[in-house]
């Protein structure tokens, strides 16, 4: 079950500098998830999840606030740790208030898409300050305005089917890429199962077999 609020420690067993991901995203974000910075995701609620994995299981505190539709069991089958976990489902009208205090609490916390919707650049800008000054790493789930790393899914397809249509679909692949400011100008493009067989987020590889299919969402 996810922690209630107000249970994070202090410590932490990422680095100073930066929040470890989970393997299969070393090609899309080769130093983790920088502390102090802003991340933007667009087109999937997994990769959002897959983001939180590594660094609850190695003792990070991560929050979600602002969707409600959330799913746990999903959150655990792609690596999430739930022990350090709290759940925010409606900030209300208190949004900003709870946000902020999500950020000086907690290493992770992921706004949903249509509280990140209500965010005009101003208060980004001082919601992005916050984040830097406490070291913590503010997801979107949506855009954000001036965001350091901008991800984005698309090219969904599900693999497991054979060249005649029999089979099961047992993993869904997707391109994700990344693009940052500065040094980061430059984009990356990953491949990966989203989820994978057995629910985790897992690398594509070059050899694997059974036929693309492509499916809607």
């Amino acid at each position: 079950m996810a922690a209630q609020l107000g249970e994070p420690s202090l410590d932490t067993a990422g680095s100073a500098g930066s929040l470890p991901v989970a393997p299969a995203l070393a090609g899309l974000l080769p130093g983790g998830l920088r502390r102090g910075s802003t991340v933007a995701v667009g087109g999937s609620t997994a990769l959002v999840l897959a983001l939180l994995a590594e660094a609850t299981r190695e003792g990070s505190w991560a929050a979600i606030t602002g969707m409600p539709a959330v799913g746990v069991a999903a959150a655990a089958e792609l690596g999430v740790d739930l022990n350090r976990l709290a759940l925010v489902p409606d900030p209300g009208v208190e949004l900003v208030a709870v946000v902020s205090a999500l950020i000086d609490g907690f290493d992770l916390v992921v706004l949903g898409p249509a509280a990140a919707r209500g965010i005009q650049p101003p208060l980004a800008r001082r919601l992005a300050g916050r984040v830097r000054n406490q070291g913590a790493v503010l997801i979107s789930a949506g855009g954000w305005p001036g965001a350091d790393l901008e991800l984005r899914v698309a090219k969904r397809r599900w693999r497991g089917l054979s060249g005649d249509g029999f089979g099961h679909l047992d993993a869904r692949e997707v391109v994700a890429t990344s693009r940052g400011r500065g040094a980061a100008t430059r984009p990356r493009h990953v491949a990966l199962q989203l989820p994978g067989p057995d629910g985790a987020i897992a690398a594509v590889e070059a050899t694997a077999s059974g036929r693309l299919w492509d499916v809607a969402g």
